[in-house]
């Protein structure tokens, strides 16, 4: 949140999940009607730079319908999920996603 706020990108809580270990999700909405959805990579939280590591949850570009629906499902299964909403016209908020290598 605070990159966004440095970047001039306006940035939300949606949901608030567990302080301690709630995992997070990351809605970029490009204000177009355009949104690209982030969760959580499998295996350790961040990268040896210490960003938090994110893949992508929704292939882009999806709705907005289809974004608060997954989430919801999450929201079932787990209800201490963050959810974040960045609106970025130009990208990803910063975000990049791990590179999963599946054997």
């Amino acid at each position: 949140m605070r990159r966004c706020a440095v970047e001039g990108k306006y940035c939300t809580i949606v949901a608030k999940g567990a302080a301690e270990a709630g995992a997070v999700f990351v809605i970029v909405n490009r204000l177009d009607g355009r949104f690209h959805l982030f969760g959580p990579a499998p295996g350790p939280a961040f990268d040896e730079q210490g960003d938090r590591r994110f893949v992508d949850e929704l292939p882009f570009p999806s709705q907005e319908s289809e974004v608060m629906a997954l989430l919801e499902r999450r929201r079932k299964f787990d209800s201490d999920i963050w959810i974040v909403e960045v609106e970025d016209r130009d990208g990803t908020a910063g975000i990049e996603t791990a590179q999963l290598q599946i054997p």
